[in-house]
Parts: structure tokens; C-alpha cells; sequence
């Protein structure tokens, strides 16, 4: 059995306001755009959580919910170098880490010969440590297997850490909730409860069959989470699958021609972030992307081997096609890189063309 520690620190955003600017602990905050130019929460701490406000949610609702709520622009240099200083410490007790945003972390120390071995003592060891250089509280939890530990690091929040021993495994994920698996959103979730599927247990005596016709590939997930069975290693490098740019609207638009007024400045910013991140990437795809007044948003993809702008103004009629009526207040566009396994290949491919005089 591997030891995987999954630490995720306390409303992070939020927290690193709150001890730059200590006048604002102990009121409701957020880190997120103005309500007056349609912004967005990012995070916020445990007092505007109790009225409601969450990640993700319009700062106009948010506001609407807490009235009291302050909400705070944002440092993301700050955030980004905060996140290095936490990842230094997680260093010193081993080498497979997984970051999976500034703010959390996968780590497998089943090797590791800190604290005796101990991966429950090593996770204490790493939050006390990241309190003392930052200032800052971390969650951890301990299991097996890393979405066991993503689940147990929310356990005992704020400031605490949950394990899952081997043996605990079986009546742990029995009475879990599916909604707690990673990727089990609100969508999947109802489609779950739908055919009287609330908990691991129930899925567990589920015709197998059944499930992989109702959910794909996903359904063989959810049997293997229903059983605490996760094989997932822990990924040291992420190889980023796309560079994409989008913009929220002070005011909806309607019309292609509004919507084609707005393209070349995104085009512009998409063009400097592909030559500073992915300069030396194929693309496989370019996508627009629509979000609608209603809050639900469209996609349209085309495969391509290189940015064409014709290309996007093309998938943005097309997106458009889904309008009906509904006004615009968000427009992005992005494209889709190769792997560097599937260049490699493309390559290798083209010159053996070359090779046989195609």
C-alpha cells in the first residue's frame, strides 16, 4: 500500500489577505472582480461561506447573499509566490510531488524516511512547517490512494488532517456519498440519485454492465472509486493541454458584429500567451468558446495543425448558431495542444512519407 498525502491549504486567497491586512479577518471577504463588471468569486473565507457564498458564484449574487461582504481585487503575483515557498517545503520530505493548482498538492512519501516513515507525522510536520515560513494553515489527508486522501483533506477543515488506514478503507467508502468523488458534479450527481444512487455501498451492488452503458468511461471510474480502488500514480510534471484567453462583458452583447468587435483583442492576447508558454507546441484544435446570460455556456472546436483567425471567426458563427436570443456576457477563445508524444509520432510519421517519396 503507497502513503499519499493530498494537503490543501485554507481558503488560500483569502487567507493570504487576511494576513497582509489584518483589519479584514473576521468579516465575510472574497478574492474576486467587481459586481460591477460582472466579476466572478475565486475564494473567500469561512465567514462569507456561512452565508452561502462560494467559488465560482457571479460577486453580484455573492453580494446579494451577504451584503456585508468586502471583497478584495486579488494579488496573483503574491499568491504565486507564496505557492513556490509551500512547494519548497513539501520538497524536503520528498520528490513525488503532484501540484494540482497553487493551493493543493498530491504527495507520495511511502519512501520517505522522515518522522519514522510516518506518513501521519510527516503531513503534521509539513503543515506546521508551512505555518511557521508563511503564516498560513493547511488540511491534509492521509490514505492509500490519492482521491481518498483529497477526500479525507477535507475532513477536518480548517486547520486539521483526516487518514484513512488500509484497513479503514472498505467501511469508509461504504457510506460515502458519491458526490464526493472527485468528478461527480452536481450534473452526474442527480443522474446517480436518479436510479437510487446515493452512496458508494449502493453503487457497489449495481449491475456493472448497466452503468458503463449509462456513464462510459466514467462508469468504470465509479466502480473502481466505489471500492477505494484508485491506481493513479503520482504525476510529477503535467503537460499543459491548452492556452486559451476569455473575457467577461460589462454588458451582454447580442450580434455577430458585436461579437466580431470583440475578437481581435482576444486574438491579439491568445497569439502573446501562445509565443510566451507554448511557443515551441503543435496545436491539434482551435475552440470559441460562449457564455450566456443564463449562465450556460457552449463550446465549438475544429481540429487544426495551425492558428488560423478565419478559422475562429467561423467557429464563433457557428457557436452563435446556439444563441437563441439569450444575451452575451462572456467570449473566449483557446486552442488545444499536441502532446509532445503525439508530435513526436507526427513527425516521425511525415518523415517516413518523405522516406518512401510520398
Amino acid at each position: 500500500m503507497k502513503k499519499i498525502i493530498h494537503i490543501d491549504m485554507d481558503c488560500y486567497f483569502a487567507a493570504v489577505e487576511m494576513r497582509d491586512f489584518p483589519e479584514l479577518r473576521g468579516k465575510p471577504i472574497a478574492v474576486g472582480g467587481r459586481s460591477d463588471r460582472r466579476g466572478v468569486i475565486s475564494t473567500c473565507n469561512y465567514e462569507a461561506r456561512a452565508f452561502g457564498v462560494r467559488s465560482a458564484m457571479a460577486s453580484g449574487h455573492a453580494l446579494t447573499l451577504c451584503p456585508q461582504l468586502v471583497l478584495v481585487p486579488g494579488r496573483m503575483s503574491v499568491y504565486k509566490k507564496i505557492s513556490i515557498q509551500i512547494r519548497d517545503v513539501f520538497a524536503r520530505y520528498t520528490d513525488l510531488i503532484e501540484p494540482l493548482s497553487l493551493d493543493e498538492a498530491y504527495l507520495d512519501v511511502s519512501d520517505s524516511t522522515f518522522c519514522q516513515g510516518s506518513a501521519t507525522r510527516i503531513a503534521e510536520a509539513i503543515r506546521q512547517e508551512i505555518f511557521e515560513l508563511t503564516g498560513l494553515t493547511a488540511s491534509a489527508g492521509i490514505a492509500p490512494v490519492k482521491f481518498l486522501a483529497k477526500v479525507a483533506s477535507d475532513l477536518n477543515k480548517p486547520n486539521g488532517q483526516y487518514v484513512i488506514t488500509p484497513k479503514m478503507i472498505s467501511p469508509f467508502v461504504h457510506t460515502l456519498p458519491l458526490t464526493k468523488i472527485p468528478g461527480v458534479g452536481k450534473v452526474t450527481g442527480k443522474k446517480l440519485a436518479d436510479i437510487d444512487l446515493i452512496t458508494c455501498g449502493d453503487l457497489q451492488g449495481y449491475p456493472q454492465n448497466d452503468l458503463i452503458a449509462r456513464f462510459g468511461k466514467f462508469g468504470s471510474i465509479l466502480i473502481e472509486r466505489a471500492q477505494g480502488i484508485d491506481l493513479r500514480e503520482i504525476i510529477n510534471h503535467r503537460e499543459r493541454k491548452s492556452v486559451g484567453v476569455e473575457t467577461t462583458l460589462a454588458k451582454d452583447i447580442y450580434t455577430l458584429a458585436q461579437c466580431r468587435g470583440v475578437m481581435p483583442q482576444l486574438l491579439q492576447e491568445l497569439s502573446m500567451r501562445i509565443n510566451r508558454s507554448a511557443k515551441e507546441r503543435k496545436i491539434h484544435k482551435q475552440v470559441v468558446k460562449l457564455k450566456f446570460n443564463d449562465f450556460k455556456q457552449t463550446t465549438i472546436e475544429h481540429r487544426s495543425d495551425e492558428v488560423s483567425v478565419k478559422l475562429f471567426y467561423d467557429l464563433l458563427t457557428q457557436a452563435l448558431a446556439r444563441q437563441q436570443g439569450r444575451g452575451i456576457r462572456l467570449l473566449g477563445v483557446s486552442v488545444g495542444l499536441a502532446s509532445q508524444a503525439d508530435a513526436q509520432e507526427s513527425t516521425e510519421l511525415a518523415e517516413s512519407q518523405m522516406d518512401l517519396g510520398f
